[in-house]
């Protein structure tokens, strides 16, 4: 499809990629089911999958979505190594996939690939609408199988960023015709050698040769510089941007001027971080912009600048249909809706070293007492960092693991600093979080956009509110 007929068929509104898991099926199908699009997360993706396998699948709807993946002999092995018939008991912890490695392991691709697909299956069963899936640049090992997956489902979009996703676009032309994709894996040390990672479909058993669907491409960009590179020179056809502004939820991109940071520690962002929406316009693909985006006057505002629309998360991370706990979302709109909801642009909290976005919550990693009581434990592995070792191999550190492991493969003890285990925080988010013992499993840590302090302007009242809701109001000027 050409560039001409994406802009004349693009949404007004894309509902954020809120990984892990916050952004579910649910609430993207929710969200497509209006007109506009729905976006599942693909963070930790597999994880989540083998985890409500292990609850039971109490519904039934893993097993249903799981029946229509092609290839019946992965299904059935998935199934026989996670499925709990009533699911297991809470106080027991969950079965754990092995890391992700520079090397493939055939097991744990086919779970990535199987997990993705049944996420898109579900999120666009029974109707015509489009569905995108949200990856992080920075998350590398995971990628092609997950993209795999997704287009097995027939995913509509893909939106990348925390990175720059150059290769993508030509990953997304091989995987369309089943050929083995490679991408640059970013090792830290790596002096003059190059590494790269690979995946075969053919490899997984799949005999099917027909084209999948190639899905359109929107990176997430904060900069205009970033959009012309990839416009230019990335290995296929971009489809439009998404300019993300730091006062979006999740990850942010660092201030591109270094300078102190204020009195509690956050970072500044000056004019350098404005995007000149001019010099995007001039690339002639379509934008959407995001963070601080989520009323009616905002989308005005966007669509005046040229925009196509925007990029929406905050609203829906708390509405009805979101993967976040009730619990936590009760919490946070009360807090909000009272005045007194703090988030803080928290510089040191994420290992991959990028500004985080964390809602201060009295039970969560954001307490110092929890954090300091909790033990430092790395066992998912999702934001690891590949490094050269002295022998030449691939080694994995994260400056959230124990201090004494980091420490002997080459990190650096500055850089373990308030770290937090941002994968366990995150599942744990969900209602997910792993159980250490029968007495303690893994604290939250929730992550929102600086709307959460003005969600007063759409929520007049302390109450559940659906995704529906978000889009009528956003669409309401």
């Amino acid at each position: 499809m050409t560039n001409e007929q994406t802009t004349n068929h693009h949404p007004r509104i894309i509902q954020g990629g809120m990984g892990i898991g916050v952004s579910d099926w649910r609430l993207a199908r929710a969200v497509s089911l209006t007109g506009e699009l729905g976006v599942i997360s693909g963070t930790c993706i597999d994880t989540v999958f083998i985890r409500r396998l292990q609850e039971g699948d109490l519904d039934g709807q893993m097993r249903r979505a799981i029946s229509n993946f092609p290839l019946a002999d992965v299904s059935a092995g998935v199934l026989k190594r996670f499925f709990i018939e009533g699911g297991k008991s809470t106080s027991k912890p969950y079965q754990l996939l092995p890391m992700h490695q520079s090397k493939p392991n055939l097991f744990r691709e086919q779970v990535t690939v199987l997990a993705s697909f049944v996420e898109t299956f579900l999120a666009k069963e029974g109707h015509q609408g489009k569905i995108g899936i949200n990856l992080l640049t920075k998350i590398q090992m995971p990628t092609l199988a997950t993209l795999y997956g997704a287009m097995l489902g027939g995913i509509d979009y893909v939106l990348m960023g925390a990175g720059i996703p150059r290769e993508i676009p030509g990953t997304l032309d091989l995987l369309a015709t089943h050929k083995k994709a490679t991408l640059k894996l970013e090792v830290q040390d790596a002096k003059d050698q190059s590494f790269t990672l690979e995946f075969d479909p053919i490899a997984l058993g799949y005999s099917d040769v027909s084209p999948l669907r190639r899905p359109f491409f929107l990176p997430i960009i904060s900069s205009h510089s970033l959009a012309t590179m990839l416009a230019r020179k990335a290995t296929g056809r971009i489809d439009g941007f998404i300019i993300e502004h730091n006062s979006a939820g999740g990850h942010n991109a660092p201030p591109r001027e270094a300078q102190p940071p204020n009195h509690t520690g956050e970072p500044i962002y000056g004019i350098r971080d404005e995007v000149d929406l001019e010099k995007v316009k001039e690339l002639g693909l379509p934008f959407w912009l995001a963070g601080g985006y989520g009323t009616p006057e905002s989308i005005n505002t966007a669509l005046a600048l040229g925009a196509a629309g925007v990029q929406v998360g905050t609203l829906f991370a708390f509405c009805t249909e979101s993967g976040i706990t009730a619990q936590l979302k009760k919490e946070s709109v009360t807090q909000s809706l009272r005045g007194k909801v703090k988030i803080l642009t928290d510089s040191k909290a994420s290992p991959t070293g990028y500004p985080f976005k964390v809602v201060e919550l009295d039970n969560t990693l954001s307490n110092s007492q929890i954090y300091a009581a909790r033990p430092r434990q790395c066992d998912l592995g999702y934001l690891r960092t590949p490094y050269r070792r002295p022998d030449g191999r691939i080694g994995f550190r994260c400056s959230g693991e124990p201090i004494q492991d980091f420490l002997s493969k080459g990190g650096s003890q500055e850089d373990t600093i308030d770290r937090k285990c941002l994968c366990n925080a995150l599942f744990a988010n969900i209602g997910k979080g792993q159980m250490r013992s029968e007495n303690y499993a893994e604290p939250a840590l929730l992550t929102s956009g600086d709307q959460l302090k003005s969600i007063g302007t759409f929520l007049k009242e302390d109450r559940p509110y659906s995704a529906k809701e978000v889009v009528d109001y956003l669409l309401q000027g």
